[in-house]
């Protein structure tokens, strides 16, 4: 695969999981409110900062006249059911999808960012910002106690992995070869 179509399915996949996340985040917030209300405050924040993630590939994207993921849809209405049935599972099963979504959103964001420092070092380092915030949602839910069941960690993680796969047409496992 050629550097820009490389470039483009980074920047679709990424946008495409902001949107995933934004919803699944909606979702737990509306649900949590009643069932998990002590984790309201940390989902609203990273909420906000999944709001500002997706603004900055929207805008990335643009620059480059990339056009969303073709799958978008599919991001939007998988995060809003993965969302919907943690909440209503309940705390543990809330801070279950954090940890497995960015457990495996973060070793796709250092391949990235391995793939682009020497390619377009300005949004390495913007990848590497939002990563580190990333980081920070699962060191909160870690931080948050409960059990978690393997099950649905295994299951929320291979989900994940799946959509990555698929929104960028295996070019995710390429990527992680070539950076390996």
């Amino acid at each position: 695969m050629n550097e820009a179509g490389i470039l483009r399915d980074i920047l679709r996949v990424d946008h495409a999981g902001e949107v995933g996340a934004i919803r699944i985040y909606r979702a737990q917030i509306a649900i949590a409110r009643r069932r998990a209300p002590d984790l309201v405050p940390v989902l609203l924040e990273s909420l906000g900062d999944e709001v500002s993630h997706r603004d900055f590939f929207a805008a990335s994207m643009n620059k480059r006249g990339i056009v969303p993921c073709h799958m978008l849809s599919l991001w939007w209405s998988g995060g809003v059911i993965l969302g919907a049935v943690t909440a209503l599972l309940g705390r543990d099963a809330i801070l279950t999808c954090t940890e497995a979504v960015e457990r495996t959103v973060h070793r796709h964001m250092n391949d990235q960012i391995l793939w682009l420092a020497s390619r377009d070092a300005d949004l390495a380092d913007g990848l590497a910002a939002i990563r580190d915030q990333e980081v920070g949602h699962l060191f909160a839910a870690q931080a948050a106690g409960g059990r978690r069941p393997r099950w649905l960690d295994g299951m929320i993680a291979a989900v994940t992995e799946m959509l990555v796969w698929t929104s960028t047409y295996g070019a995710s496992a390429r990527l992680a070869r070539e950076v390996r």
